[in-house]
């Protein structure tokens, strides 16, 4: 054994990606109490950070202590009583884990499911929403084994006429994709940070609306050891996993702080850095730099002569799907890119498996230079392989990205430093 000393990989798959150093940098600060109140205020700092991210009032926004999974279940599990009808959009892997974890809860869980590489349409939802009469509705928003987005800006209407909770696991996207939490109606929503966030994963941030806490906190359950006679139950039925109550976690981030665990303190700071990275860059901003990043990926993918995954009018900002050219060998492509370049790319699951490739250009790997490297590194390895390209056009595609950007946004800066001309009568 020996101190870790991992190869300096440039992880450019579909999550997790290198982290932002401050991120990494903030992870090492020294532990306080999970009481002292400089924690205490870095935990509401972080609450009011994240209601930022997910561009919401929630009161109840705060950190699961786990991998973005552990907040998908902690929002399910604490919804969810048994014989609960649930129905589940599928259009990738990431479908099929939310009504998998749903009918762990004791669901009733109905799917409706559309060719991985495509989404849904709001009138598909409606349909089965209008037969079915679920109690939630839980869909991912980006799901990376397919790379598609999910438009979701007209569920939340939708799930109100119907009087259901609308749920969506948005770990892949937000950051790098448009994400309005309180505009699209949403009630409950769960993220990691291993993603456009820019951070490990390990923490998962999550929002409840006042719809949400409605349901759960009829639920409501005070341990025996720590409760007083002030502390009431709810009427409903207990929720059946204790480290994934929502409402006692809430009252632990809450102003009693009533123990229910102790802090992940170096992923709550890690989170808070995350979420200070993105706010201090401007959420818009950073969206732009994904697409810019995203588009310089795709444009230099194509001119490798790589056939892209998918509808490429709902694809998310933040990773691309390519097919592997016949007669190439997908897996040692991806051997050769790791170990001879430091490059990490992603194959997919299921149906896709050893069909495409996915390339992510996310959080801080959503830059230049990374893109450039990892176009420059793929090109010499399918090249070698005996794939048929233009030598040094996907680099050449993915720069003009770039130079017609700044173009752009120098033009724009000139207008607003431009005087206005007012008519003179």
């Amino acid at each position: 054994m020996s101190r870790l000393t991992p190869p300096p990989r440039l992880l450019m798959g579909p999550g997790p990606i290198n982290c932002y150093p401050r991120v990494l940098s903030a992870m090492s600060t020294q532990l306080v109490g999970q009481y002292d109140p400089v924690m205490t205020g870095y935990m509401n700092e972080t609450m009011a950070l994240y209601r930022q991210v997910f561009k919401t009032q929630n009161q109840q926004t705060l950190l699961i202590d786990g991998t973005s999974r552990a907040g998908i279940e902690a929002i399910l599990v604490s919804v969810i009583e048994p014989g609960d009808r649930v129905l589940v959009p599928i259009f990738g892997r990431f479908g099929h884990l939310l009504a998998e974890i749903s009918e762990r809860a004791g669901a009733d869980v109905k799917t409706i499911e559309v060719p991985w590489g495509e989404v849904f349409e709001p009138q598909q939802i409606e349909d089965a929403v209008k037969q079915f009469r679920p109690k939630v509705v839980a869909v991912v928003q980006g799901d990376t084994s397919t790379t598609m987005l999910q438009p979701l800006e007209h569920i939340g209407a939708i799930c109100r006429q119907y009087d259901a909770i609308f749920y969506s696991d948005a770990t892949a996207s937000i950051g790098g994709n448009p994400f309005e939490t309180d505009v699209w109606q949403l009630d409950a929503v769960s993220v990691g940070l291993q993603k456009c966030l820019g951070g490990p994963s390990g923490s998962a941030p999550v929002t409840m609306s006042d719809r949400y806490l409605d349901i759960v906190n009829k639920r409501r359950h005070v341990e025996a050891g720590i409760r007083n006679d002030n502390h009431r139950d709810g009427n409903a039925s207990r929720i059946r996993s204790n480290y994934f109550d929502l409402p006692m976690i809430i009252d632990y981030w809450g102003e009693e702080r009533l123990n229910h665990h102790t802090e992940a303190a170096s992923m709550l700071y890690c989170a808070r850095e995350c979420a200070l990275q993105l706010l201090e860059e401007g959420i818009e901003q950073s969206i732009h730099r994904h697409q810019i990043a995203g588009r310089a990926m795709l444009e230099g993918a194509q001119h490798l002569n790589l056939r892209v995954f998918g509808d490429i009018s709902n694809k998310m900002t933040n990773v691309v799907g390519v097919y592997i050219p016949e007669g190439i060998d997908g897996e040692a492509i991806r051997h050769s890119m790791l170990h001879d370049f430091n490059i990490e790319i992603g194959t997919s699951f299921g149906p896709l498996h050893g069909k495409i490739w996915r390339i992510g250009t996310m959080g801080y790997n959503a830059r230049p230079d990374a893109v450039y490297q990892t176009l420059q590194s793929l090109e010499t390895v399918l090249r070698r392989a005996g794939h048929k390209l233009p030598l040094g056009e996907a680099v050449d595609a993915a720069y003009d990205v770039y130079a017609k950007a700044n173009e752009t946004s120098e033009l724009t800066a000139a207008k607003e430093k431009a005087p206005s001309i007012k008519a003179v009568s």
